[in-house]
């Protein structure tokens, strides 16, 4: 059991790996949000961490209640199914609210003109937004915690059938250390992903476009969800 349990979490590391960084919606949502909202190195990081925790522990936690109670690996993947379902419209419909808020704000702060006139006879044209001039999009932010939630909904679809085969072998440390692997590899490897982005952006300047980085941002996230549902990354 030691040899397969040694190749068991190799495999299990190295499925966190591929799947993380083939499923864009692991990462790409905190990367634009932490652009669009302007969050520090710090918020992002907790907010990546936080949620991904919650990705990984619920599938743990399904999977073990799962193999507790006796429930076949097939039933199981179809719970996952419809786990991983209900994610994806969450996504789809939170980043097409966030779009169509953000498309809102850009119209409404398009940078318009004021002449100031002197007493000396003379003028001169100041060019201003009103909302990035009281822009309180930081404060009262529940963002992270609708990114957490969507993510705990989401499931690990290649953990399952990992933790099975150490159940059949009445092994419980053998499911402990496949579930912890697994859900390290992930979360840091979203962590990583997520930060080594987000400060490459930080030398990107938008111009004009800067305005519509909330719309962006949603209109990432919408594409995550259609690509989710109907391309199954």
């Amino acid at each position: 059991m030691t040899d397969n349990l040694t190749a068991l979490t190799i495999t299990a590391a190295s499925l966190a790996f591929i799947h993380t960084v083939l499923g864009p919606d692991h990462y790409l949502p905190f990367i634009v949000m932490s652009r669009a909202r302007k969050w520090t190195i710090y918020k992002t990081s907790w907010v990546t961490l936080l949620s991904g925790f919650g990705h990984v522990i619920s599938s743990i936690l399904l999977g073990t209640i799962g193999i507790g109670v006796g429930i076949a690996l097939n039933k199981l993947e179809f719970m996952e199914s419809v786990r991983g379902d209900l994610a994806a419209w969450l996504f789809v419909l939170f980043g097409l609210g966030y779009m169509s808020w953000g498309i809102y704000r850009a119209v409404k702060n398009k940078p318009h003109k004021h002449i100031h006139y002197h007493g000396n006879g003379t003028s001169h044209v100041h060019e201003h937004t009103h909302l990035e001039e009281h822009d309180h999009t930081h404060k009262n932010n529940i963002t992270p915690w609708i990114l957490f939630t969507i993510f705990f909904l989401g499931p690990c679809e290649p953990l399952i059938p990992l933790l099975m085969y150490p159940a059949a072998k009445n092994s419980s440390w053998g499911v402990a250390q496949v579930s912890i692997v697994f859900g390290l590899v992930t979360i840091l490897t979203m962590l990583v992903l997520v930060l080594m982005a987000s400060y490459g952006l930080k030398f990107v300047r938008l111009g004009k476009m800067e305005r519509f980085t909330h719309a962006i941002a949603g209109a990432t996230i919408l594409l995550s969800g259609i690509a989710i549902l109907f391309l199954g990354l």
